[in-house]
């Protein structure tokens, strides 16, 4: 059933960037063709929503070493994702181009408005990313709850772009249409706007890349290493559960131990302090270390026959 969601999971996101890049394609020509500037931003804003969903999906080698890891984590070298930054710097150069073409048009006073087909465009592409969102919103939210809520973060500035795409495109046209010239600067301003989205998002590509990828990684290799600290420990018999959550350049180290349930709670404490103290010598980033002790159940039919003998239920496997 795992393996079920997940192909569903990369099915779903694979869509995602196969129509946010038809999209930006999309967006271009008719931009193109029907002189709006606003919609030839809108077109490298969906570019930037494809780019970063591929950058998401490639798994950087460098990041399963170890040593790598670490180094990047307390600020030495590190690996370095050099799609993401490609991406990121092929944004920067369209976004700049985009501020740049604005501008001129306005100083220039050479406002041309796009015609009847370019607000078309703009309202067929949101009915179409809106329904890919839904779609992919719907199915994270029963998944992965994070991840639903990275979506809405990340469809809000498209939302954004296209409203003002929207905003810029028909005020365009319906200044041209009742000849008050002022409208058709809106188009060209909406082609900045949007512009400046795409630099954010350009910089968000590149401080996810080299910054949230590394900790993510990092955080996965610490907490393997957390449990098999903590299982070293003299008493404890197994680590049910251990999350590691960053707090700025440090780690708060939350865990769940199971101890042998005939040990007095004292001596339970005991292992569970040996535990806390022996992650917070080894590994010096870790600022904070709870953890929560509870007594070791087998389970039936792994029950032991080591009970005592006055015990008021039989054991089948005696």
């Amino acid at each position: 059933m795992k393996r079920e969601h997940a192909a569903f999971s990369d099915s779903a996101a694979w869509l995602s960037i196969v129509s946010h890049a038809a999209l930006a394609v999309f967006k271009g020509m008719v931009g193109l063709w029907f002189d709006s500037r606003a919609l030839l931003a809108a077109a490298l804003h969906s570019a930037s929503d494809a780019a970063a969903e591929i950058a998401a999906k490639v798994e950087w080698p460098g990041l399963r070493k170890r040593r790598a890891l670490h180094a990047a984590y307390v600020g030495r070298e590190g690996a370095e994702p050099l799609l993401a930054i490609f991406f990121a710097v092929f944004l920067l150069m369209g976004g700049l181009q985009m501020m740049i073409a604005a501008i001129s048009n306005i100083a220039r006073d050479e406002l041309k408005p796009p015609e009847v087909m370019a607000g078309v465009a703009v309202v067929v592409s949101f009915a179409l990313k809106e329904a890919v969102f839904q779609f992919r919103f719907r199915q994270s939210r029963k998944e992965d709850p994070k991840t639903a809520q990275s979506l809405i973060a990340t469809h809000r500035y498209s939302l954004y772009s296209s409203v003002a795409a929207f905003i810029g495109v028909f005020s365009a046209v319906a200044g041209q249409a009742m000849g008050v010239s002022e409208l058709l600067y809106l188009d060209p301003l909406a082609a900045f706007f949007i512009a400046c989205l795409v630099f954010w998002r350009a910089y968000r590509l590149i401080r996810e890349s080299l910054y949230g990828r590394l900790v993510s990684a990092i955080q996965e290799e610490d907490t393997t290493s957390f449990i098999e600290t903590v299982q070293r420990v003299h008493g404890v018999i197994a680590v049910d559960e251990l999350k590691a959550q960053e707090n700025g350049h440090y780690v708060i180290v939350d865990a769940k131990i199971s101890v042998n349930p005939r040990i007095t709670v004292m001596e339970a404490n005991d292992i569970a302090n040996r535990a806390k103290m022996l992650l917070l010598n080894r590994f010096s980033h870790v600022s904070e270390v709870r953890i929560q002790v509870a007594p070791y159940d087998a389970g039936y039919p792994y029950k032991s026959n080591a009970e005592e003998n006055g015990s008021d239920m039989p054991n089948l496997l005696q």
